[in-house]
């Protein structure tokens, strides 16, 4: 697919009120959730591990209800008629859990909450600062994440960075390729984990 071809339909869905002046006779939203991933019984009370997993800090620009549109090489747009059906940060927070989870089976893997006590689990936290679509037909997600122990001294600190080509037009189909790029940050955060961690007790 070309990128005109793939770009048309979502610039025409683009902030609306703007050019109608009229917010009044907009239509409502279309609201998405990133793909779910199938939530296992693993990682239970007999876990040899538990990992916190931060919420992710985005950048101010993907902090925002509308899904976000890199028009070129230097033009961000949010859409008005197209946007998370909750905030990006918890969806992004939950989805890396259950993914995680699934590629970690010896590993309980917790959401962190405001004001929780530290424990003795490791702590993952991220940076993300590109979750969007891109004008070449391409999801793009980039970032860093880094991996603390229980006193917070750094393990491990590394870029994140995945891009995944578009499977259709239009925004159901950028959402899907989000999922899908969310799913390969998993999989190289569960190798980066793995390799990291010290050896669980013995049971």
């Amino acid at each position: 697919m070309t990128a005109r071809r793939w770009l048309l339909p979502l610039l025409m869905a683009l902030p609306l009120a703007a050019l109608t002046g009229c917010a009044s006779s907009t239509p409502a939203p279309e609201r998405y959730t990133l793909p779910a991933v199938e939530v296992t019984a693993a990682g239970g009370a007999e876990a040899a591990h538990e990992l916190r997993l931060a919420p992710p800090r985005l950048a101010h620009y993907l902090d925002v209800e509308g899904i976000v549109m890199q028009v070129d090489d230097i033009t961000l747009v949010e859409a008005n008629g197209h946007q998370w059906a909750e905030a990006l940060s918890a969806q992004l927070q939950r989805g890396l859990r259950d993914r995680l989870a699934a590629r970690l089976p010896d590993t309980r893997v917790v959401l962190e909450r405001p004001g929780q006590a530290e424990g003795d689990s490791l702590r993952l936290a991220l940076e993300i600062d590109r979750f969007q679509g891109r004008h070449d037909g391409l999801a793009v997600i980039g970032g860093r994440w880094r991996l603390e122990d229980a006193d917070g001294t750094l393990l491990a600190m590394q870029g994140l960075a995945a891009e995944v080509a578009l499977a259709a037009d239009g925004y159901p189909a950028l959402v899907r390729a989000l999922g899908q790029g969310w799913d390969a940050v998993a999989d190289e955060l569960a190798t980066a984990i793995r390799r990291t961690r010290p050896p669980g007790p013995p049971r």
